[in-house]
């Protein structure tokens, strides 16, 4: 907009504690997430002193990890990683909508950013090429999403 004052985010991780929670189930997708996490968060700046990563036993647990994290008061963004890959069941459907929901909450509650790297496919080959060791690795988008969240609320607060 012409004469609008713009504020956006950078994706310059100097300085910024970032916590990932990743998902043991699935583990040759989820560790391949992880690895694009840990390459994005290198590629922006994070130095490894100012990163940790929390692992649980599935996607349906990132929600209550990613809070307890989040409460602990010293994390300028979080990234979640999980692949919940579509069965014969019904189960894919409620454990996808409830991962969502609850990570949603944990953003909107805490008021800290969440990088949403959790893959919900149909099958394991779509989760394959959602994680593979490039900056198209969802995890590596999810880290920078965050990354950018966290510079954008820096500057938000410093602007009131």
């Amino acid at each position: 907009m012409a004469g609008s004052i713009e504020f956006s985010g950078t994706l310059t991780g100097k300085d910024l504690r970032v916590s990932v929670i990743a998902s043991r189930f699935n583990t040759d997708i989820t560790s391949r997430l992880v690895a694009g996490v840990e390459m994005a968060l290198t590629d922006l700046g994070v130095s490894e002193s100012n990163r940790v990563i929390y692992w649980v036993p599935g996607s349906f647990e990132l929600p209550l990890a990613a809070k307890a994290v989040a409460l602990q008061g010293k994390w300028d963004a979080l990234v979640c990683v999980g692949a919940v890959i579509k069965g014969e069941t019904a189960h894919f459907d409620y454990i996808s909508a409830e991962v969502s929901r609850g990570l949603a909450d944990v953003m909107q509650e805490t008021g800290i950013p969440l990088g949403f790297g959790v893959l919900t496919t149909y099958t394991t080959e779509q989760a394959e090429e959602r994680s593979k060791d490039d900056a198209s690795n969802k995890g590596y988008e999810a880290t920078a999403s965050a990354i950018e969240m966290a510079c954008l609320l820096k500057q938000l607060k410093e602007d009131t």
